[in-house]
């Protein structure tokens, strides 16, 4: 036996990791794309599976596998599971014909101590009855369980080694396919180290086995940031294609011909820390996710995992968060916990069925586009041609500009759920659809196609979808309910009739007029309109690099909606192509209703009022520092957080309801905003607030993020008021304040 497999430090591991990496091991030219003609395995697609103490649940689950069309599951086997509910499902799933993986790993108590002689007889103890029991009845057996994370399974690298060898020894004994060692997340370090200790002594798996998580990089295909960074991850590359193609690689260097994800999922509250509709953005990620493991040509199988959890199932289990397992489910998922008649389908539920559906068996013929921000990805199955197609972040594509007339006339489309679209379908956004042709079908792309230019949409916008405006030079989009609804507004707000009122009778009249009209949908409701009419020279020349002052505006807002940040609710941006005045465009929304502004507020409260429209100054810092807080936490820099274009809505018990408005000069992030790029916003909203407001409120402000309000940001804020002074005085204004009073001389 090789010492080694006793005596192996980390710091061994890791040299002999980083010998390989040296080497050029991880290097793969142009890694991030997809491979080309392969066919998907019978059993690439799985999940992850628990019961609970109702053997109800048990036929309920079987049910929902069956709608689901998946017959790949993997359920989690453990000490105390071999006389429990655990041991009546796995006997079910085996009656039931389901091919099953079945994950055997010692409790992380007894994991930690696997050097100790009883340890190791009832570690050995454990395999034997449960492999004799139902070895010769499962497709395969797991060893190892998130053995990167000491916390969540026990193991060491010194029990963990000493509890594979046991494990091979009797899995391989008995002929059973055997798969491991299900390393967390993309750390490719023990992959290779540890494959370099097993396979002297013929100790490897039949499968590699690696949690391949992307969730934490927000979106599927995003390259991976954490990697040396927002700056260099561009460069290198890391995408979850690429993540899967090396560990590909590591494996068939070592001499294991298999890969499989053993489980990943997006947990809804991850989500939700950037984006609103978290359980669609899940729905989103999944189908996205499988496609493109599916495209890498890298993995043999790839799980969702679990079946029934609240955080990242395909079925809620109706718990909190508050209520989830001390230990991770990704570690060991005990039970299908809850209550039966509180399961609910997510939305992910009906993207997997979808996607089975699609993909089940297809042959990936190439990548149309990848890592462009758009995603078009060829499959075949027995029936179709199948382009399952994307964007990532916001953008939007139009089918019209991919596809020749005839290609898309000749199409079937159906969303990423599976329901039909129509045949005047525009789009393509964050929600996947299906594009499906006959077999021998030719499917024409135009020459060049591209993302549409600047645009970003909310792809979750309820009970409402986008219709593409194109008339006699005039471009833009119109959200409503349905076609009907999108005529009407298009007739309505039709870009050649619009005219902006006189100065008297508009809402606003400078470098931009702005003006209410009654909402074509709803007479007691009113639209706003917004268009630009007075550009200075230096604004007219940097302004010509930018999209239209409408397409930011609408841009903006749609950000905001994305973010779950309130706004007003957009309608329609309209522009003229080819326009130079950069004048000839339109954003419209649904007018806001608001009792007060934060400006106005914040104003009463430095002319020394202690309550104003029945609120007290504690209670609106208090939850205006919140709103901006969770704004800028999910990566919103507003730039132009003046108090006029913070609406405020009165609710209920004092419950303050924020919208912002003037969206043109928004910045977003995929995470977090800079804490400089927060306290330029905040000096801003504060500018009309006293001093001691300002303290009050910042130490509200920075209290939820661990922070006190020192000089240096006190420093900001005078620098701002100073900016803002010298501006009234020797700047625009100010001499426009001059020219006033010299004519009132005269």
């Amino acid at each position: 036996m090789n010492k080694q497999l006793y005596s192996t430090s980390a710091k061994q591991l890791a040299t002999n990791s980083l010998k390989y990496i040296l080497s050029g091991g991880l290097r793969i030219k142009n890694g991030h794309l997809p491979t080309q003609n392969h066919t998907l395995s019978e059993d690439f697609f799985g999940v992850c599976v628990a019961s609970n103490e109702n053997i109800e649940v048990d036929h309920y689950i079987i049910r929902q596998l069956e709608t689901l069309g998946i017959n790949n599951v993997r359920i989690d086997f453990t000490y105390n599971d071999v006389d429990n509910f655990n041991a009546r499902f796995l006997q079910t799933l085996i009656t039931k014909g389901f091919n099953v993986t079945l994950h055997l790993f010692p409790p992380a108590h007894i994991a930690a101590h696997m050097g100790g002689t009883a340890e190791q007889a009832d570690w050995r103890s454990f395999l034997a009855t449960t492999l004799n029991r139902y070895g010769a009845e499962v497709v395969q057996v797991e060893i190892g369980n998130t053995i990167n994370r000491k916390r969540w399974a026990g193991y060491t690298l010194h029990s963990f080694l000493i509890a594979w060898r046991i494990a091979h020894e009797e899995v391989k004994s008995r002929g059973i396919k055997l798969l491991g060692p299900n390393i967390q997340d993309f750390e490719p370090i023990y992959n290779i180290g540890i494959f370099k200790i097993l396979a002297p002594d013929g100790l490897l798996p039949d499968t590699q086995t690696d949690n391949l998580f992307v969730e934490r990089v927000s979106e599927p295909e995003r390259f991976d940031y954490r990697i040396l960074k927002y700056k260099w991850s561009t460069l290198l590359k890391y995408n979850l294609v690429k993540k899967a193609r090396i560990l590909q690689k590591i494996g068939l260097d070592f001499g294991v011909n298999q890969t499989s994800s053993s489980t990943a999922f997006w947990a809804i509250y991850r989500i939700e820390r950037i984006l609103a509709n978290g359980k669609q953005k899940q729905a989103d990620y999944l189908t996205r996710y499988f496609a493109l493991l599916a495209a890498s040509g890298a993995l043999h199988q790839a799980n969702w995992g679990a079946l029934i959890c609240n955080r990242g199932g395909l079925i809620d289990d109706g718990l909190t968060d508050a209520e989830y397992p001390a230990l991770e489910r990704v570690a060991h998922y005990q039970s299908a916990d809850g209550v039966l008649h509180e399961y609910q389908r997510y939305p992910s539920f009906y993207a997997m069925q979808s996607l089975l559906n699609h993909l089940s068996n297809a042959q990936y013929i190439k990548a149309v586009f990848s890592a462009v921000g758009l995603e078009v990805h060829h499959f075949n199955n027995q029936q179709w041609q199948i382009h399952v197609a994307w964007t990532i972040n916001g953008k939007v594509a139009y089918l019209s500009d991919i596809y020749t007339e005839n290609t898309l006339n000749n199409a079937k489309i159906t969303n990423r759920d599976g329901a039909m679209l129509e045949k005047n379908t525009e789009l393509v956004c964050e929600a996947p659809i299906y594009i499906c042709w006959d077999k021998d079908w030719n499917i024409e792309l135009l020459p060049t196609p591209a993302l549409a230019k600047n645009l970003a949409i909310h792809a979750h916008v309820e009970n409402a979808e986008y219709f593409r405006f194109n008339q006699n030079g005039w471009s833009g989009l119109v959200l409503a309910k349905d076609e009907a609804e999108a005529n009407q507004l298009m007739l309505t707000l039709n870009p050649e009739t619009l005219i902006a009122p006189q100065k008297d009778e508009s809402l606003r009249h400078a470098r931009n007029v702005i003006w209410a009209m009654p909402d074509p949908r709803d007479t007691t409701a009113q639209l706003t309109i917004k268009q630009p009419v007075k550009m200075y020279p230096h604004k007219a020349f940097l302004d010509r690099f930018k999209p239209s002052k409408a397409k930011r505006s609408w841009n903006g807002a749609m950000e905001l909606l994305r973010r779950g940040v309130g706004t007003a609710q957009p309608v329609a941006y309209f522009e003229k192509m080819g326009d130079r005045s950069l004048k000839q465009n339109f954003y419209i929304c649904e007018r806001v209703a608001a009792d007060c502004t934060i400006g106005e507020l914040f104003s009463a409260f430095t002319r020394g009022h202690s309550t104003y429209k029945g609120l007290t100054a504690k209670e609106v810092y208090r939850q205006f520092a919140q709103f901006s807080h969770n704004m800028h936490k999910r990566g919103i820099y507003f730039r132009d957080y003046s108090g006029g274009n913070i609406l405020i809505n009165i609710h209920a018990n004092n419950v303050l309801e924020f919208s912002l408005i003037d969206t043109a000069r928004i910045h977003n992030f995929n995470h977090a905003i800079p804490f400089k790029l927060r306290i330029a916003d905040l000096t801003r909203a504060c500018h009309k607030l006293h001093g001691e407001g300002r303290q009050r409120f910042m130490q509200m402000y920075l209290a939820l993020s661990g922070r006190q309000f020192n000089l240096p940001i006190k420093l900001r804020f005078c620098l701002y008021d100073g900016k803002v002074k010298l501006k009234r005085t020797i700047g625009r204004k100010g001499i426009k304040k001059l020219i006033k009073r010299v004519k009132g001389i005269r």
